[in-house]
């Protein structure tokens, strides 16, 4: 055991000596060993943690698998380069043949079979991505969602010969298995070689070498391994200290933030997280009013309840009811009262569930986590029916009577399968805080942090910039005269005292331009500014579709002229055949056309154009532009709603930034649409949903037309009809609607 913690000490050392943030997440936060060694960063004697959870008598010397015996310790770091130059210390430490990644299989799932099946029988890409649309992302076991289903769905009839074959063939290659993949952080280290105990193979990665089993192989063979896991918050985090230095003066200082701020919690209880970690979702923003957090504790609960296990065990509601005082507190027992207080009678965490064995059955501590891993992940019968029989008959000893037993053994086993360990949540609640604090007092900071190291999180970068706007923070457009390659602080335009700085979009989000040529730029403007578009050809020496790119997107601004003008001087060099023929600015002199024969684009042209070059747009909202047809189709904003009465019809449009079909809401999909006032989210029942799937799956952005539902603080609307956005004529749909910016999890 003890080199086993000296192995994750001397990691977690490293990584705070290169000032890489770190921190042990899961059970690792119950032992004050970790916390005295600075692994976790959760006092468990303050917090009343349980160490059972984490490590117990009965598993050290009982389990005949040494993977039984050994503690589990996840170490959070930031995702990207500072994670890997961590495992790339573990394997220039312990050598390439005793440091290894763990293997994960990569089976079939339904995009990926049909994608591969598609292209081997001559479909196209255009006609792949519509099936795409309405395919979901797992296998799904009823007959109805058969993948011949969804590709008549798609338009493509099962009478073809090739159609036919297409689904048979997807079919029959549904799980299984198509290559080995890297499991996302597990590393088995040996002081010895490794290669004597598991076969090993030269990862895809440079520098890296994986085991050819997957984490259960190893942990069936007792080899221990360590969580290195990379956590995009974190690099946000380390990132916006910089930032926040440099553009407004404040040294922040994470292990030192004001407790329990008001202002933090404030915009908690308005549900206003987008970006903040773990309360981003549209169910944590459902129940964030409802739950009206004010303390850490309420942060830790939080991070927690919005869980498969709470939500399957029935919890969620029962203790939100209580928090509001409409449901009187009651415990199954009245000694279980000292664990289930803080909670208000409802077991919400796996320690809780042990401890409630520990005194309603005097179970010792490993006893009880035995009890936990009876009716865990893998169930077996057998072994949950014996330690049933022994909890009830512990419990009979003590004097509880048997509808109390009932209450009890069924919230254990409601929530064994999925339940969340305390620990656990009291560290991401820690990150939750801090994401938190910075968005609440750093808006601008805050975001560009999290553009920079998107992909991340639940929302598209441009549903972040306009969620940036609503706190005051302004996006400026990628500028070749400003941008770097990633986003950046400027000062305030205005130079308002007061004001957050701007946001300069970096020029990483130009679709299609390449590293190389985004530091290019920036390297040749840092010896001299360019003067015009031949100029910066010339030394820059980008690829005609990246300079094209570059004109589409009004990059070229600051150099004079417009987007159609700057489009026009590409095609003539292009034209001219002095792209890439090392003409230098000075022999350029007028020989580029100052004006274009085609009219301006329009600010709805512009719009389309941002998001087609670079996913957003930092003006007006999409929305905007269709506004005023939307308001002759009776449709109000997302502000709006709120002021709707519950039980009354309405209709809202947006965007669409969030598919999600649970697997805890038997088959019920919630939408989230953003306009230019904020979201508006939707409930769409399984019926509803297959019926319209095809608006629901194929619009980027539409009208959404329901019930509303109005309590508590919480609105959203039960819909049942799912139409375009209105176009210029009546037969016509505005291009708005094929903004496609969504993330889907079904």
């Amino acid at each position: 055991l003890a080199g086993y913690f000296l192995v994750v000490w001397d990691i977690v050392q490293f990584a705070r000596s290169r000032g890489i943030l770190i921190q042990g997440r899961g059970s690792a936060a119950n032992s004050a060993l970790c916390y005295a060694l600075g692994i976790t960063a959760v006092d468990p004697v303050g917090m009343e943690l349980l160490f059972e959870r984490f490590l117990s008598e009965e598993r050290v010397h009982g389990a005949t698998n040494v993977t039984d015996r050994m503690p589990d310790i996840d170490l959070d770091l930031p995702s990207g380069d500072r994670r890997e130059s961590v495992i790339q210390y573990v394997y220039a430490k312990y050598g390439a043949r005793g440091a290894a990644m763990t293997a994960n299989v990569i089976s079939y799932r339904p995009r990926l079979a049909m994608r591969t099946c598609g292209r081997a029988l001559g479909f196209s890409e255009e006609q792949m991505s519509r099936v795409s649309k309405v395919l979901p992302g797992w296998v799904q076991s009823d007959p109805e969602s058969s993948l011949g289903a969804y590709l008549k769905m798609a338009g493509f009839p099962l009478t073809e010969d090739r159609t036919r074959l297409l689904a048979e063939i997807a079919t029959a290659l549904l799980d299984l298995p198509r290559h080995l993949g890297q499991h996302s952080g597990g590393m088995v280290i040996a002081a010895g070689r490794l290669d004597d105990v598991v076969p090993l193979e030269p990862a895809s990665m440079p520098g890296r070498v994986i085991v050819q089993w997957d984490k259960d192989d190893c942990a069936d063979l007792g080899i221990v391994k360590v969580d290195l896991l990379g956590l995009g918050m974190l690099a946000v985090l380390e990132d916006a200290v910089p930032l926040i230095q440099r553009h407004e003066g404040v040294q922040i200082d994470y292990a030192h933030l004001p407790p329990d701020d008001p202002r933090v919690y404030a915009m908690l209880r308005a549900a206003d997280t987008v970006g903040v970690f773990q309360v981003e979702s549209r169910a944590q923003m459902a129940t964030l009013p409802r739950m009206k957090p004010q303390r850490f504790y309420d942060l830790v609960v939080e991070v927690a309840i919005i869980r498969p296990g709470p939500i399957v065990g029935k919890m969620v509601n029962p203790y939100l009811m209580r928090r509001s005082g409409r449901e009187p507190v009651r415990y199954p027992h009245p000694s279980l009262e000292p664990i289930l207080r803080r909670t208000l009678g409802i077991p919400l965490f796996q320690e809780q569930l042990i401890r409630m064995a520990m005194v309603a059955a005097s179970f010792t501590g490993g006893q009880a986590d035995e009890l936990r891993r009876a009716m865990g992940f893998k169930r077996s019968e057998q072994r949950m029916n014996a330690i049933e029989a022994a909890l009830r008959a512990g419990m009979t000893n003590n004097g509880i009577k048997d509808d109390a037993q009932e209450e009890i053994v069924a919230g254990i086993k409601s929530f064994a399968l999925y339940g969340f360990p305390e620990s656990h949540a009291a560290s991401f609640a820690l990150i939750a805080y801090a994401s938190a604090y910075l968005k609440a007092y750093h808006p601008a900071a805050f975001t560009c942090a999290l553009l920079n190291n998107y992909p991340m999180g639940f929302y598209h970068p441009s549903t972040l910039v306009n969620d940036a706007a609503r706190h005051g923070v302004v996006t400026l457009p990628v500028d070749v005269t400003r941008s770097t390659w990633l986003c950046d602080l400027e000062p305030p335009a205005d130079g308002k005292a007061g004001a957050p700085p701007c946001i300069r979009l970096g020029l990483k989000y130009v679709v299609g331009l390449r590293e190389q040529v985004g530091r290019r730029i920036e390297s040749a403007r840092a010896e001299r500014p360019f003067t015009s578009l031949a100029d910066f050809e010339a030394r820059v020496v980008p690829q005609p579709t990246e300079l094209a790119k570059l004109a589409s997107i009004g990059a070229y601004a600051a150099l004079g002229g417009t987007r159609r003008r700057a489009l026009w001087q590409v095609e003539a060099l292009g034209r001219s055949g002095r792209l890439f023929a090392g003409v230098t600015p000075d022999e350029d002199a007028g020989g580029l056309p100052d004006a274009s024969p085609l009219p301006e684009m329009s600010r709805h042209d512009q719009m389309l154009a941002d998001f087609k070059g670079t996913g957003l747009s930092t003006a007006a909202h999409p929305m905007t532009f269709v506004r005023d047809r939307l308001r002759s189709h009776d449709v109000v904003t997302a502000a709006d709603l709120s002021r709707v009465p519950n039980g009354r019809r309405a209709r809202v449009a947006g965007i669409v930034i969030v598919r999600q079909r649970p697997g805890t809401a038997k088959g019920f999909v919630f939408l989230t649409v953003e306009d230019e006032t904020g979201f508006a989210n939707a409930i769409v029942t399984p019926q509803r949903f297959e019926s319209q799937r095809q608006n629901i799956l194929g619009l980027g952005a539409l009208i959404i037309e329901g019930v509303v539902q109005n309590q508590d603080g919480v609105v959203s609307i039960k819909a049942d009809r799912f139409l375009p956005l209105p176009g210029p004529t009546p037969a016509s749909s505005d291009p708005v609607s094929h903004i496609d910016i969504s993330h889907d999890f079904y």
